[in-house]
Order: C-alpha cells, then structure tokens, then sequence
C-alpha cells in the first residue's frame, strides 16, 4: 500500500516537471519581449484624419492635434496640408508657408504619381509603368503630392530637371525623389538622403541658381 502510494507520487511528480520544463523551452510571444514598435515614417502617405501629429500654424508648434483639428486651426481642408516629418523625426502637419517639413515617400502601392509636363523625353510607350521608387524614376513633391518628371534617367538628369535655376531662400526647401532617394534644394545646395531622414550634400549651387554635374 505504502509503496503504490510512493510510486503514484514519484510518477505524479515527473509528469509535473515535464510540463514545467515544455513551459520553459516555449518562447515568450514578440509582444511580450519588445512590445509593438511602429515606425510612423512608414505611413506610405495614407494619414488616419483622427490620429495625433504634431501640428503647425503659421510655422509655430501649438501641439498634438488630430489631421482634421490642425487643418481647423490652419483654416483649410485637410488635402491642403503637407504631412511629413519635422525636425524632430515626428509626423506632423502644416500649411506650405509653415514649418519646414520632409514630405513622406509616395506609396509604392495603389495608384502612381502622377505626370507633370518634362523637357526631358518621354519613356519608352511600350515600357511597363515603373513604380514610384525604381531606379531612374525622377518625381517632384509639391501641393501636398508627388508627381512623375520622368523616368529612366540619371541621378544628374534628376537633380537638374529638378533645381537647375531655382534658388531656395535661407529657411526654406524644396523636395523631389530619385528613386529610394530624397533629394532637397535649399539655400545654397543640393541635399539627398537615403533615409529620408539624414540629409548629406549633394551638390553646391552657384549664386545665379545653377548647378555642376552630379553623380
């Protein structure tokens, strides 16, 4: 009697550190280590006009306003503000006239950029649409939007099309793409950045707007 109860024991006991130790060689699920991390540079454009970002009005921060509230306290539709990053790195909101932002990379997905006029020649009418971030497609942000200037061009083709003959004034910017790159004219030069975050100069800019070769 003394013994079935012993071995009922021991055998109870082995069954309970089997479960312990297959508890233990499970991994913890990826939210229980590091949480959720969400990369608001990664919005593709597409902005929820309930969701907080940080807000402009006539360039000074009056905080973290819904897309709707900001283009309130602006007085404009919410199609008339440019959403970027500002020079914290954070999504924010603003008229054109307002704070300097980077403007967010078009989407890679859905309906292209559009086409503004070139004098660059037009692409190949038999080639596939490229996407908005290939190799060689040149495009111009402006209005709150992207537009193609051409494709299968050059880094240098890009940037001159772009800049050549525009000056920036000292506080101000102007932004355009060559393919995963941001490119940006501002006062005195030409910047481009792989991150659409760490600006590197490209290219200086003469006092009559021109620019040397690039590339």
């Amino acid at each position: 009697m003394l013994l079935g109860a012993l071995g009922a024991l021991v055998a109870g006991g082995a069954i309970a550190w089997v479960l312990v130790a297959g508890d233990r060689a499970s991994p913890p699920p990826p939210a229980a280590e590091g949480g959720l991390v969400i990369d608001s540079s990664a919005e593709d454009g597409k902005i929820d006009p309930g969701k907080p970002l940080r807000c402009f009005v006539q360039g000074q921060f009056v905080g973290e306003l819904s897309l709707t509230d900001c283009a309130r306290r602006n007085g404009v539709a919410t199609d008339a503000l440019d959403v970027g990053l500002d020079e914290t790195g954070a999504l924010a909101a603003a008229q054109q006239a307002g704070a300097q932002l980077i403007p967010l990379p078009p989407a890679e997905e859905g309906q292209p950029p559009a086409t503004e006029d070139s004098a660059l020649p037009p692409a190949d009418a038999e080639a596939a649409e490229p996407d908005a971030a290939s190799p060689g497609t040149c495009l111009r942000h402006g209005g709150g939007r992207w537009r193609r200037v051409a494709d299968g061009v050059d880094l240098n083709a890009c940037v001159q099309t772009l800049f050549a003959g525009r000056c920036e004034r000292p506080g101000g910017a102007t932004y355009g793409r060559f393919g995963q790159q941001t490119l940006r004219l501002v006062a005195g030069k030409v910047e481009i950045s792989d991150d659409n975050r760490s600006f590197r100069t490209l290219a200086p800019q003469a006092p009559d707007c021109s620019l040397p070769p690039v590339g």
